[in-house]
């Protein structure tokens, strides 16, 4: 059986990745970053979602001497050029801080009409092999942003982000609906076929 490593401490996406991997018949161990607690977090210095799940997967396969799956996601805003983009979970000078980032877009975007407030949540997800190999696979979810917030769920941008075709935000949807729609979801299914690939 062969390992992986998952670059994150968050334990409902190691969840998300092994249900994935289950499902397709990849018969892989899933560990999270929390299996080597002597590795320190790497920095995100990439200016795309690509390079900063790359620069986390590379690390780790370099650290553990495994194959290492890294992901990096965050909103784009359509009239913002595509921010907060790389700097969604600091978009309000603070890293993490849901609420401060939440309340600085929708002031940003106070005097914006619905027709465009268009925005998507991007995720890439990244595969690396201690050899250097590496491939990167990338997933959207598209919608339209809401003025003020609704639902308890989710976390950061969910709130106020309302999928395409549906009339709650993210915030709104059990956590089954949102994994079935979600971006990350999405880059992690188009691992599977790369992960098949290059891990048998």
């Amino acid at each position: 059986m062969t390992r992986l490593i998952l670059a994150t401490r968050n334990a409902g996406k190691l969840t998300e990745l092994t249900a994935i991997l289950a499902a397709a018949r990849l018969d892989h161990e899933l560990l999270g970053a929390a299996a080597y607690p002597e590795i320190p977090d790497v920095k995100e210095t990439g200016v795309t979602f690509a390079e900063n799940a790359l620069l986390k997967a590379h690390a780790l396969a370099e650290a553990t001497g495994l194959p290492a799956v890294a992901d990096d996601s965050g909103l784009c805003v359509d009239v913002l050029n595509g921010a907060p983009g790389i700097f969604s979970a600091r978009w309000a000078g603070r890293h993490g801080d849901d609420r401060a980032n939440l309340d600085l877009l929708l002031a940003q975007l106070g005097d914006i009409d619905d027709p465009h407030r268009g925005a998507h949540f991007a995720c890439a997800a990244a595969l690396a092999l201690p050899d250097g190999t590496e491939r990167v696979v990338e997933g959207r979810l598209l919608g339209t942003l809401r003025h003020a917030p609704a639902g308890t769920g989710g976390f950061g941008y969910d709130p106020v982000l309302q999928p395409a075709g549906e009339t709650r935000t993210c915030a709104e949807l059990t956590a089954d609906e949102k994994n079935a729609i979600s971006h990350r979801g999405k880059a992690f299914r188009a691992l599977v076929p790369v992960v098949r690939e290059l891990l048998g």
